[in-house]
């Protein structure tokens, strides 16, 4: 089982996310071409990338402001959930291993806090989603469940990495599992934002620059 886990069921794992992404992409750029042409007659490429780029930096747009403790979670949570996987030492190790691609790794316990950082912003969220009536009406079981796919690598690694609840060749096995499952729903769920989050940005920074206004 942990010999197929960390073998074949990783590599489809990656294929499935490799190959759902570019199938996202492409069926975006094809519908949108068939549907919205007009953005492309009038496209802004400096409208889009200050869209994106105010939007990727903490308290840059109003909206971001308007909401400063939900901004501050909001990114932490973000930053955590690139960085971990990036700079962890069993994935640069791996990486390494496996593509000869090789970069600095986070110490132990700075991964190990930064992961106790994540969980909590993710319980924030969680709490935010359940309480607040205007998110809690557009939430439903399926947003619940990804929250979970989400949170359980990162759970999962930090209590195989400290031989807690199970042991840590049991605990990092279903690590490797959750986090296959995540690469796998990412392109076909609501986490597709990861990548769709550029179009969209970019989308609506241009059609408001056409009108002769600002997106933030």
């Amino acid at each position: 089982m942990y010999a197929f886990v960390n073998g074949p069921f990783l590599w489809i794992a990656f294929c499935v996310f490799i190959a759902g992404s570019l199938w996202q992409i492409a069926a975006l750029l094809i519908r949108s071409r068939r549907t919205d042409r007009v953005f492309y007659d009038h496209a802004d490429a400096g409208a889009a990338a200050a869209s994106v780029f105010v939007w990727l930096v903490p308290f840059a747009s109003r909206g971001w402001r308007e909401h400063p403790g939900t901004t501050a979670i909001t990114f932490v949570f973000h930053v955590c959930l690139i960085a971990l996987p990036l700079f962890a030492l069993g994935h640069t190790v791996t990486l390494d291993y496996s593509f000869g691609l090789g970069w600095p790794n986070l110490p132990d316990s700075l991964v190990d806090a930064l992961t106790l950082v994540f969980l909590a912003a993710a319980a924030a969220l969680l709490v935010r989603r359940m309480v607040l009536p205007q998110v809690r009406i557009v939430t439903g079981p399926a947003d619940y469940l990804l929250w979970a796919v989400t949170v359980l690598p990162f759970l999962s690694s930090y209590l195989a990495a400290n031989e807690l609840l199970l042991p840590p060749d049991t605990m990092l096995l279903i690590h490797v599992l959750a986090g296959g499952v995540m690469l796998i729903c990412l392109p076909f769920t609501r986490l597709a934002h990861a990548f769709l989050f550029f179009f969209t940005r970019s989308f609506i920074g241009s059609e408001f620059a056409r009108r002769g206004t600002k997106t933030w």
